[in-house]
Order: C-alpha cells, then structure tokens, then sequence
C-alpha cells in the first residue's frame, strides 16, 4: 500500500490530517509538500492538510482551526453556539481554546483562549467546550439576550438540560 494511500485511510470526518498525524504514519514533511505539489492533498493551514476529493461540509472551517491550533485544542464559547446554529453570531470570528501556550497564527478571525483542564465533548465531530459552558462564556461577546437564546433552542434540542439553563438564569439574576 502507498504511503498516500495510508494518509486517506487515516483523515478525520472532515478529510483533514495534521504533518504530525502523517510522520506517526511514516510521511515526512517534505513528502506531504510534494504530495500537496501533485494535487494530491491541499494544505489548508500550518501542518494541516485535507484531500482535494472530500466533499464540502458547513462545519469544516471550524474543523480546520481546531486543527490548525494543535493537540488538545477545541471549540470555544461563542464558536460552540455557531456550530450549532443555536443563535445568530459573528460569522467573522471564531474562538478556539487551547491547553498550552500556541503562537500559531491562525488569521485575523480567530481569538485563542488559553484554558486549563478542558473536558471535550464531540459535537459534529469536532472537539468543542461543553454547550453550557460555551453559552457561558459567550455572554461576553454575545450579550445576555442571545446567549439565553442560545440557551433555549439548546434545551430544546438536548444539548443543555432545565438545570443547565436554570444556572444560567441565575448567573443573569446575579444571584
């Protein structure tokens, strides 16, 4: 089997492969460059590649930063409630969280947020901070309206729970 053919059968949901992910395969950077030469694979961020063949998906973009981030990075705060659909938000930005220090520039959109013990939860196949804690966090950028918004439409479809949107509520009370 042809070393390409390894790194097809090894993508993610969203036909990405982090440089890191092919050398544990036995793929060098330079391969992958020469790869990418030959149309084989585009390079879609620092050490982030994804096959030219795999259809598009809504979710990608946010699939490609958390890749681009680094091990252990995930979807953050108002990203989360993007992802879902579950309020409108800023199109142009994306919040990712990661667990070490990243110099990584991952583009004018994108905010890294240094965060610590992060417990990812999968959400359409990506590493994302828990819904409850992401419409939390979001009050920043989102204000109090939107993120109990957001909190409504993810009680109703199941990603938070009464006591979830309750603690919410209460955080928006003050009490």
């Amino acid at each position: 089997m042809a070393k390409i053919d390894e790194i097809y059968n090894a993508v993610d949901d969203f036909g990405l492969i982090t440089s890191a992910e092919a050398a544990q395969l036995g793929m060098s950077n330079a391969e992958l460059v020469q790869q990418a030469d030959k149309g084989r694979l585009v390079r879609v961020g620092r050490g982030v590649y994804r096959m030219p063949i795999w259809p598009f998906q809504k979710e990608a973009p946010y699939a490609i930063a958390v890749k681009s981030a680094g091990e252990g990075a995930l979807l953050y705060g108002e990203s989360v409630v993007a992802l879902l659909g579950l309020a409108p938000t800023d199109p142009s930005k994306m919040w990712i969280g990661v667990s070490k220090r990243t110099r990584r520039d991952l583009g004018s959109g994108v905010t890294l947020v240094q965060v610590k013990n992060a417990n990812p939860v999968w959400l359409e196949g990506i590493p994302c901070q828990p819904v409850a804690e992401a419409i939390d966090y979001a009050v920043v950028s989102m204000g109090w309206d939107r993120a109990m918004q957001a909190a409504e439409e993810a009680l109703r479809q199941g990603y938070i729970s009464e006591c979830d949107k309750a603690n919410l509520e209460k955080k928006r009370s003050g009490l």
